[in-house]
């Protein structure tokens, strides 16, 4: 398989390549040169299927021979190391939980299953990578878990000063090791600004920079994984299935359309939210107008600019009518999702975080128009992360899982930096 950038077709490389590089030359995002559909027979059998099974035949021909299978199924079966469950909530309408991992986030399976291929392409090489990742809540957490220790990686986490929970906070600056985090004087954007500008740097070439962001192929690819686990939950309902991510940088709905594009039956993908709305804003108006990130209690959407739309353009070739026939996006206000928290609450019992809650929205709104449907939202989060926000508003006390109280005791180590020459001197 090779990967074109999506600034410049003409520029392709291996899977490894595109992994070690995570951006290409030219600041392009890295594309599969061609996308298969798996065989109907796979669709029609797929509730027989284990998870470790599933993923594997969704990701084969992305990775191509420069992963033996034998080593490829051992890295997914280390990637997929707890559960997906699709909680219902209410009438035909479920939760997929994504936080049943080790730092409760759904960038655990991305987090884990690049630091792998990394550690394989890097197990006879005398070479040290510098993983750069910017953060506006989970990605650092995920990263650092998934890369702690990994021979031949050092890790730098840029995540915005005051914009990510206390939890989330304390997931990427108390592991030590190989994992450093530098706390950024302004927001998510200027982050992942610094993170694109230094794999443009020469001067910096000799820290062969790689990104554990979503605009990694090896980070972006294995979140079809769980569409695919959704899909495989919901198929006996006989239903139209729409699902609702809640949207930050759109790898998540990205990747489900990638999965669409396997042949995976799903009817309509919802980009849900918060304030920032530059994905509704387009299909409003036509206009692509990217807007400085507004801070929100859903922090981790909290992105002014989604690096994958440009993959989802893509994927649907530019055709925006195409596009508006599988996808909608809706956006609301911390007001909306704090009442939708309390709401799911108080006649389901169910507990739904911030992100959780304008995932709900989005999917509530769409199977408004698609009443035959059977809809499942993206709980991206477990709500002990916002526990400031979630406990206020249903009155009630979260218990600590253990994942979480593993860093509760510890120190915080960071730096704090305001400019990109200060980023360029920690480099080194």
């Amino acid at each position: 398989m090779k990967y074109f950038s999506l600034n410049n077709k003409s520029h392709k490389v291996s899977f490894e390549e595109a992994v070690v590089a995570g951006l290409a030359p030219d600041k392009g995002l890295y594309f599969p040169e061609s996308i298969t559909a798996l065989p109907d027979s796979f669709f029609a059998n797929i509730e027989n299927l284990s998870h470790e099974e599933i993923a594997y035949e969704a990701i084969k021909q992305f990775v191509g021979d420069e992963i033996p299978e034998a080593e490829l199924k051992r890295i997914i079966a280390e990637t997929l190391c707890f559960d997906f469950p699709c909680v219902p909530v209410e009438d035909n309408v479920f939760s997929l939980e994504l936080f049943h991992g080790p730092t409760m986030a759904f960038k655990d399976v991305g987090g884990r299953f690049m630091s792998r291929c990394l550690a394989y392409f890097n197990r006879d090489k005398d070479i040290k990578n510098t993983v750069l990742v910017a953060t506006s809540g989970d990605t650092g957490g995920a990263v650092a878990s998934g890369f702690l220790g990994v021979k031949g990686v050092e890790v730098i986490i840029l995540y915005p000063s005051g914009k990510v929970s206390d939890i989330q906070e304390r997931q990427l600056t108390t592991l030590g090791q190989n994992i450093k985090a530098l706390e950024v004087d302004g927001v998510f954007d200027d982050c992942q600004d610094m993170v694109k500008k230094a794999f443009l740097d020469d001067s910096l070439k000799h820290k062969n920079l790689t990104s554990a962001n979503s605009i990694n192929i090896a980070r972006w690819l294995p979140q079809m994984f769980y569409i695919f686990f959704a899909y495989q939950q919901l198929k006996k309902h006989n239903k139209p299935i729409i699902l609702s991510c809640p949207s930050g940088n759109f790898g998540n709905i990205c990747a489900g359309i990638m999965a669409k594009r396997l042949g995976l039956p799903i009817a309509h993908f919802v980009a849900s939210t918060n304030a920032n709305d530059t994905v509704p804003r387009f299909l409003e108006k036509g206009d692509y107008d990217p807007k400085p990130s507004i801070a929100t209690i859903s922090n981790a959407m909290d992105v002014g600019n989604p690096s994958n739309f440009i993959r989802i353009q893509e994927l649907y070739h530019n055709n925006l009518s195409e596009f508006e026939k599988d996808f909608s996006s809706y956006s609301y206000t911390d007001a909306e999702t704090e009442i939708a928290i309390k709401d799911i609450y108080n006649r389901t019992k169910y507990i739904a975080e911030p992100h959780g809650a304008v995932g709900y929205l989005g999917l509530k709104k769409e199977m408004a128009k698609q009443p035959n449907s059977v809809g499942v939202f993206l709980e991206t989060a477990h709500p002990i992360k916002f526990l400031d926000t979630v406990e206020p508003l249903l009155n009630l006390k979260l218990p600590i899982p253990k994942q979480i109280e593993s860093v509760l005791g510890k120190d915080k180590v960071r730096t704090k930096i305001k400019t990109y020459e200060e980023f360029k001197t920690f480099l080194g």
